[in-house]
């Protein structure tokens, strides 16, 4: 498997950059993978869910494809076999959001790692969220439950050309999910300024290698049904048997 070196030289290769003695940044991630930050977080997005791009930002319609799938037992076999796809090393290199990044994507964007910020990241001297070992897990045309949710998609679409053309064909799928073994949280303030950060500690183990006034570092590491933070979409008229 390729170190985190190897894969920093391949992303900057493909992207034409100079990275040299720094992580990769989110958003060069983001645009080697095509990937994108989900709009919550939240352990039971599954694969085929259906997001809503307003030019801006991703939404959830609340609808995963299954529900137009299947029904009865083979609607909860496809379900459990989603809940369980299996995570595999995503080949992406350990990368950071720094605090431009943080309050560019948006200031809620440490609760996608069940990070709670109390105060205003802006008014930190420093603030980074370090991603450790991406692990992803997709849908295929090769394994189950790709296979069936394919064969019925293509069906679908001809006998129930209406509903589809209404909430899918111009909405996205998630195709892939992308999870985080740790972060990396590192803060650095002024005394005095209030501005604090809290977690979540279930299925979360906190290690912290710093924690003053001023300057704070924690590893969290994350078990047991993790909360992915970010996605691959397709368009719901561009997924097809290839």
């Amino acid at each position: 498997m390729e170190s985190n070196q190897e894969l920093t030289d391949l992303l900057a290769l493909d992207l034409g950059l100079n990275i040299v003695n720094r992580r990769p940044y989110a958003k060069e991630v983001f645009k080697w993978q095509d990937m994108d930050l989900l709009p919550h977080s939240s352990i039971d997005t599954l694969l085929c869910e259906i997001f809503e791009w307003n030019g801006r930002n991703w939404r959830t319609t609340g609808n995963n494809l299954i529900g137009f799938l299947f029904s009865d037992e083979n609607l909860e076999k496809v379900k459990n076999q989603l809940i369980n796809a299996p995570k595999n090393p995503a080949l992406i290199p350990d990368f950071e959001f720094t605090k431009d990044s943080m309050i560019e994507y948006g200031l809620s964007l440490p609760s996608l790692f069940n990070i709670g910020v109390n105060g205003n990241i802006k008014n930190a001297k420093d603030f980074s969220v370090r991603v450790n070992g991406v692990t992803k897990s997709r849908i295929t045309n090769i394994d189950s439950p790709g296979i069936e949710i394919l064969r019925n998609y293509s069906e679908f679409t001809q006998d129930q050309s209406k509903t589809y053309r209404k909430n899918i064909k111009f909405n996205y799928l998630s195709t892939s999910l992308f999870y985080a073994e740790s972060v990396e949280i590192y803060l650095e303030k002024e005394s005095g300024i209030g501005l604090d950060i809290s977690f979540q500690t279930q299925n979360v183990e906190v290690e912290a290698k710093l924690d003053t006034d001023t300057k704070k570092h924690f590893v969290l590491k994350y078990s047991g049904n993790q909360a992915p933070f970010a996605a691959k979409f397709t368009k719901g008229k561009d997924f097809e048997i290839s």
